[in-house]
């Protein structure tokens, strides 16, 4: 089952969050409040937890190919909102119904909670695998 909040996975690039987007920090105020969100998987961005392009000027690359182990049937309720919450050197937690996908839809999953890499070192890109520790 598909809902209008999905998480895309962009080869070489940010994640591309389409929907009822709220990015909030970790004492919970509202950082953006959209339709639309770009947010950094490089880890490098100097307006995280946004994308600014830096992946193009360090060569981040992820092909955006992945399985999901944990993927589950959606929870839909009248708050179809996807709050992604913003943890300093950490994962972004992101909780709602969602649709986590790359460009193409070779590899899809649905989920109601996520933790996404956003340093960059994940092994197991676009999911944090605790990776962020090691540094």
């Amino acid at each position: 089952m598909s809902v209008g909040n999905t998480v895309y996975v962009r080869v070489n690039g940010p994640l591309i969050i389409k929907g009822d987007v709220v990015v909030q920090d970790v004492d919970g105020t509202v950082l953006l409040e959209e339709n639309e969100a770009y947010l950094c998987r490089c880890g490098l961005s100097n307006n995280k937890p946004f994308c600014d392009g830096e992946h193009k000027r360090c060569a981040f690359t992820d092909p955006a190919m992945f399985k999901d182990e944990k993927g589950e049937t959606l929870v839909i309720d009248e708050s179809q909102k996807l709050v992604i919450s913003v943890r300093p050197h950490a994962m972004l937690i992101v909780k709602g119904p969602m649709t986590i996908q790359n460009e193409d839809a070779s590899s899809i999953t649905t989920r109601n909670k996520a933790a996404l890499c956003c340093c960059g070192l994940s092994k197991n890109k676009p999911f944090c695998d605790v990776s962020h520790k090691a540094n």
